[in-house]
């Protein structure tokens, strides 16, 4: 069975409006404009959808759950942060909502190092770059 066309631009259009607040507050955390980092209910309901509907959807339209989008992003967003190396790295952390060591733990599981560690070797490969 063919699902309509009109059903499936809505759900592409859902999950492209759930990615689309997913953005949006992952930039107002990193600016200052808010603390709070949405949960899954807070998206669905600024689109006036159901939670439930709302995973469905983002999980059929993209083959990943709303959960493994937003720790994607969020990890796009603390590696920059930690390559900007403005901000020290606990900073960071609690500015993307974490304790630091829950967010060492987060950073690790998914890029086999540490913040500090990955810091480091952006360092590196930036000075490979100047030659004296």
């Amino acid at each position: 069975m063919e699902i309509p066309k009109k059903i499936s631009v809505r759900q592409q259009e859902i999950a492209d409006d759930f990615l689309k607040e997913v953005d949006k507050n992952l930039s107002e955390l990193v600016s200052g404009k808010t603390e709070k980092m949405l949960e899954i209910e807070d998206i669905a309901a600024a689109l006036h959808v159901q939670p439930r509907h709302l995973s469905n959807t983002v999980k059929w339209v993209t083959g990943s759950s709303p959960c493994a989008l937003f720790e994607e992003k969020i990890l796009i967003t603390a590696k920059r942060m930690l390559a900007e190396n403005t901000m020290n790295i606990a900073s960071i952390a609690m500015q993307l909502t974490y304790d630091p060591s829950n967010f060492t733990k987060f950073f690790k599981r998914y890029t086999g190092k540490t913040p500090k560690q990955f810091r480091e070797d952006v360092f590196w490969k930036k000075t490979e770059h100047i030659t004296i």
